[in-house]
């Protein structure tokens, strides 16, 4: 296979793997979870950390989107929208690692990390629970490998498809420069630049930085 080959059954790989979320599995750990949930109010652009009172948290996102962030540095492993479940898949991380953050007002609720291992374990949801969990590492897997080991073109055209697949709530309120640089390691003088010269060739349409359509990107830089 081409180096050509092989980029464009990289990027292929990403359009697909959006489709292949395990929503029905997740709706019924929901179904199971929520009852022993706590509602809690969310502001857009609000920080909510794993852990409160020495007890890990498991939350469940019935409504809006958020994004999974590493706190050392920012960077963001991942984005999901309703319906999803975050805390499963970080049970032996530290819990400072990493925060959420939602992209707007969502319908949010948590309880306490065992109680959902609990309710799953009692309810046998070992089959949903894993199809989320391959779901969930895939994800943030497949973020990894394409932003180290890709040129700069190839991460932002990634990035953009990306973005371009997010709610709009998402793409009406960040940059295509920020998008970008919070989820890879580019300076953004080199992603500005890239940016620009796709918008000469008529590639992206953009208003006030934020991206509005994409018209075949090429593969080739």
């Amino acid at each position: 296979m081409t180096v050509y080959e092989q980029q464009k059954h990289f990027f292929s790989e990403e359009k697909n793997l959006r489709n292949k979320k395990p929503t029905t599995e997740i709706e019924k750990l929901l179904f199971h979870l929520t009852p022993f949930s706590n509602n809690f109010e969310t502001k857009d652009r609000q920080t909510i950390n794993y852990m409160d009172d020495e007890k890990r948290k498991c939350f469940l996102l019935h409504q809006g989107s958020v994004s999974l962030y590493r706190s050392v540095d920012g960077m963001v492993l991942n984005t999901e929208s309703a319906p999803f479940i975050f805390g499963m898949s970080t049970q032996l991380t530290d819990p400072e690692y990493l925060f959420i953050r939602t992209h707007e007002v969502s319908e949010v609720s948590w309880m306490p990390l065992e109680v959902a291992n609990q309710v799953i374990a009692d309810n046998n949801l070992w089959r949903s629970l894993s199809q989320m969990l391959i779901y969930t590492v895939t994800r943030v897997y497949d973020h990894c490998t394409k932003i180290s080991s890709l040129s700069s073109y190839d991460i932002i055209r990634y990035q953009l498809y990306e973005l371009m697949s997010e709610p709009e709530a998402i793409r009406h309120s960040v940059t295509i420069a920020n998008y970008v640089q919070s989820r890879t390691f580019l300076s953004r003088s080199s992603i500005m630049k890239i940016l620009a010269q796709l918008k000469t060739g008529g590639y992206i349409t953009t208003d006030k930085g934020l991206l509005l359509a994409i018209h075949n990107i090429p593969l080739k830089y």
